[in-house]
C-alpha cells in the first residue's frame, strides 16, 4: 500500500491538469443546448476509466443521457464495491457573479474553481485516479469494482431507475461507494450515514388569458401574483412548521442518543450565520439548527415569476403566475405521499378566482444506514489514513434518491464517503473543491478498498 500512496503523492500535479480537462466540459444536464457536451463528458469519463486500467468501460444509453459503466473483476473471492457518481453539473446563472468562467477551471488559494469541481467531478476523478494508483503500482485492484456513473442526477435521475431494474445482474455488487457529499467542516472528515428525500412542484396559477391594464381591470378580477403569494403563505406556520395536514404522520422522530452525540460536533451557529450572511438563522422551533438541516423535513419556495420584472414601471396586472417549491423529506417519509397530502391541500387553500395547475417535477426517497455496519468502518479506517483523523458521523441535508434504489432494488448498503465542504458553492457560483481534500480523499480511497477487502 506504501508505493501506490507514494504513486499518489508523486503524481499531485498531474492530477490536476487532468482535473481541469474534466472539467471545461460544460456537461449541464438541464439545458438542452448542452446534450452534446453531456455526451462527450460520458465519453471522456469513459476514456479516463479505461486509461486508469478498467478496460471495460462503456456507455450504457437510455432514453435520456448515458450512463457510463466499467468493471474490473480480477480479484476473485473478494467483495465487489459499485461505484456511483454523474458527470453531468448544473446551470451556471447567474453568469456575472463567478470571478473566473465557470468552464476554466482555475486553481486559487488550494482551490480549484470551476462548476462540477465538487459536485460531482472532482470527486467521481478522485476514485478513478485511487483505481489507476493500484493498477499501475499493483497491477491489481484488492477488491472488484463496478462503475456506475450518471449524466442526469442534476435533473432529478429521470431514467435511472428503470436502468437499474434492467441491469441488476450486471450491478451485483456487496457494497455501494458514493463520493458526492461534504465533509462535516473543513479540518473536519466525516462519513454521512443519512440523506433527506425530495418532492419537488411547479405550481401555475392563471387569473385571465391575457396581462390586463392594472387601472382599468384591478379590482374586477383576480391577481394571480397575489393570490399564489396568499397560497405560498398558508404552507407554513410563524413557527416554521408545515401546515399541510398528514405532512409529519410518517416522520421518524430523532433519539435522545443521536442529539446528543450532534450537540458534541464542532458547530458554531453563529460563524454558520455569518459565513451564509443571514441576518437571524430561522426554522422549526424545536430544535437545532443541525436537527432541522439534517432529520427534519421542510418547504422551500425555490423560484417565483409572474407580471413585470424589467426596469422601470409596467402597471400591467398579470395572467399568470408560477413557484417553484420543494419539500426535503426525511425517514419514513415517502414522496409520492407526500406529492397527494400536498396537492389536496393545494387545491383546498386555493382560491376559486383563479387556475391551478400542479406539476410534479421529481422527487426522491429519504435514505439511513445504521454507522456501525463493517463498510462504514472500514470506510472510517481509510479515511483516518487519508486524511490523518477519525471522521465524524453525520446525516446530510440533501439528496440523493438512488441511494434507497441500490439498497431496494439491489439489496445493497452505501458508503457516503464525501470530501466536499460546506462553504464549496455547489450549485451556485464559484463553486469550488479543495485541493488537500482532493489529494488526501484519493489516498482514502485507494486505502477504502484495501479496507473492504479485508472486512
Amino acid at each position: 500500500m506504501n508505493e501506490v500512496v507514494d504513486f499518489i503523492n508523486v503524481n499531485r500535479d498531474r492530477y490536476v491538469e487532468e482535473l481541469k480537462q474534466y472539467l471545461a466540459i460544460p456537461s449541464v444536464s438541464a439545458l438542452p443546448q448542452h446534450a452534446a457536451d453531456v455526451r462527450r463528458a460520458a465519453e471522456w469519463t469513459a476514456d479516463a476509466l479505461r486509461a486508469a486500467g478498467v478496460p471495460h468501460a462503456r456507455l450504457v444509453e437510455t432514453p435520456g443521457n448515458p450512463v457510463v459503466y466499467g468493471e474490473w473483476l480480477g480479484a476473485p473471492g473478494r467483495p465487489t464495491v459499485l461505484f456511483y457518481g454523474h458527470y453531468d453539473v448544473q446551470p451556471v446563472d447567474p453568469l456575472d457573479l463567478w470571478l473566473t468562467p465557470p468552464f476554466e477551471a482555475t486553481v486559487r488559494d488550494g482551490e480549484i474553481y470551476a462548476r462540477g469541481a465538487a459536485d460531482d467531478k472532482g470527486q467521481v476523478f478522485m476514485h478513478i485516479k485511487a483505481v489507476e494508483a493500484h493498477m499501475k503500482k499493483a497491477g491489481a485492484l484488492p477488491v472488484n469494482m463496478k462503475f456506475f456513473i450518471e449524466g442526469e442526477e442534476e435533473v432529478g435521475s429521470a431514467h435511472l431507475d428503470e436502468c437499474i431494474r434492467a441491469n441488476k445482474e450486471l450491478l451485483a455488487a456487496d457494497v455501494v461507494v458514493i463520493s458526492d457529499s461534504t465533509m462535516f467542516d473543513r479540518g473536519i472528515p466525516s462519513i454521512c450515514y443519512g440523506l433527506r428525500g425530495l418532492a419537488y412542484f411547479q405550481i401555475d396559477v392563471r387569473g385571465t388569458k391575457t396581462d390586463l391594464h392594472s387601472g382599468s381591470f384591478g379590482g374586477a378580477v383576480a391577481n394571480p401574483a397575489f393570490a399564489l403569494a396568499q397560497i405560498l403563505a398558508q404552507m407554513k406556520d410563524r413557527g416554521g412548521r408545515v401546515k399541510i395536514p398528514g405532512f409529519y404522520d410518517d416522520v421518524r422522530p430523532l433519539g435522545e442518543q443521536e442529539r446528543a452525540e450532534w450537540r458534541k460536533l464542532p458547530f458554531n451557529e453563529t460563524r454558520y450565520r455569518k459565513e451564509l450572511g443571514a441576518p437571524r438563522l430561522s426554522g422549526e422551533k424545536g430544535y437545532s439548527t443541525l436537527e432541522r438541516v439534517w432529520a427534519r423535513p421542510t418547504f422551500e419556495v425555490n423560484g417565483l415569476l409572474s407580471g413585470f420584472t424589467g426596469e422601470g414601471a409596467k402597471t400591467v396586472l398579470p395572467a399568470v403566475a408560477m413557484a417553484k417549491v420543494s419539500m426535503r423529506l426525511v425517514p419514513d417519509q415517502r414522496p409520492d405521499r407526500i406529492a397527494e397530502l400536498f396537492e389536496a391541500y393545494l387545491k383546498k387553500v386555493c382560491p376559486a378566482t383563479v387556475a391551478l395547475t400542479v406539476t410534479r417535477m421529481h422527487g426522491g426517497k429519504p435514505w439511513m444506514t445504521e454507522f456501525d455496519n463493517k463498510y462504514v468502518r472500514a470506510a472510517g479506517r481509510a479515511i483516518q489514513t487519508g486524511f490523518g483523523q477519525a471522521p465524524v458521523f453525520t446525516r446530510e441535508g440533501g439528496s440523493i434518491p438512488v441511494v434507497s434504489t441500490f439498497q431496494e432494488e439491489l439489496g445493497l448498503p452505501s458508503v457516503l464517503f464525501g470530501v466536499g465542504l460546506p462553504d464549496e458553492n455547489a450549485h451556485a457560483p464559484n463553486e469550488k473543491l479543495d485541493l488537500g481534500n482532493f489529494h488526501n480523499g484519493i489516498i482514502a480511497s485507494a486505502c477504502l478498498y484495501q479496507e473492504i477487502a479485508a472486512v
